[in-house]
């Protein structure tokens, strides 16, 4: 895990991109600490609020210190009173945040053909990584999919980076209509993939771990649980998860992701209590 930081950060600009809200935020202390796959977590509701639990995004970049004040970026999508509230924020408005958290994708040791695969504004996260394994030699190539073309994210500048970008969505008003783990397979060929990263929704991840064992190859995914403090205290993001030991354990997908190795994570057992979980005894389940 990071060393995250509280910060009363200064919003420099909001940005309208279909239907999300791109905020470049000043955050000198968390700008410092970045990593592709780290998050923050946001308060909402300003000082009087009922709303006590923040909000968790994950970064779609930093620009540490220099000549101006370090500032990080990240995207909402509004879902209820929480994220609507930050959707009303404007430039000059502060935003109480703290970051940044979580464990960061897992970089290669040497350069390896990898896909990426977002969904929605789960892209963020994977833009950053991209130029990561691209400056380090890796050949990239994106898969970007959502429901509809105004959910999708982050297609030019994946374009830009990477040059190679597949698009899908389930109604097929942009790109290949369907779902965009169905071009997967294909692109794990064209490129010669040795892995995969991917953010999205859950049943996307899940498909992704499946097709990327069936081709003998890694994934590496980050999950968008609801994460409501951060920092593993409250529990609220725990995920059934396989240790090295071969056990089965909840972690928290704040602290201990929210980036994991597909093949950890036991899909059809989330939102569940399995018995054979490593402290299943001690809650009676046995």
């Amino acid at each position: 895990m990071s060393n995250p930081v509280k910060e009363t950060a200064e919003i420099f600009s909001v940005q309208k991109v279909g239907a999300y809200y791109q905020f470049t935020v000043v955050a000198p202390g968390i700008a410092a600490g970045f990593a592709p796959g780290h998050f923050v977590a946001v308060a909402v509701g300003g000082e009087n609020t009922s709303m006590i639990l923040r909000r968790a995004f994950a970064l779609l970049g930093a620009t540490p210190s220099g000549q101006f004040a370090g500032t990080i970026q990240f995207v909402v999508a509004e879902h209820g009173a929480g994220t609507r509230w930050i959707t009303q924020r404007r430039a000059g408005d502060t935003l109480d945040i703290v970051g940044p958290l979580g464990t960061p994708f897992p970089l290669p040791s040497a350069p390896s053909p990898a896909v990426l695969v977002g969904g929605g504004y789960g892209t963020a996260p994977l833009l950053p990584l991209a130029a990561g394994l691209i400056e380090a030699g890796s050949a990239v190539e994106f898969l970007l999919g959502a429901a509809t073309s105004s959910r999708l994210y982050g297609e030019l500048a994946a374009k830009r980076l990477a040059g190679s970008v597949t698009v899908t969505t389930d109604d097929g008003s942009a790109g290949e209509k369907g779902l965009v783990t169905e071009a997967l397979p294909a692109a794990i060929e064209r490129i010669g993939a040795e892995v995969v990263y991917a953010c999205g929704p859950m049943g996307m991840l899940r498909a992704v771990g499946d097709i990327s064992r069936a081709h003998a190859i890694r994934a590496q995914v980050a999950v968008e649980e609801s994460m409501a403090c951060g920092i593993g205290v409250c529990m609220t993001c725990v995920l059934p998860v396989r240790g090295d030991d071969g056990r089965s354990r909840f972690v928290r997908s704040c602290v201990d992701g929210p980036v994991f190795d597909a093949d950890r994570v036991r899909w059809a057992d989330v939102g569940t209590l399995p018995p054979d979980l490593l402290g299943a005894d001690a809650m009676g389940l046995h």
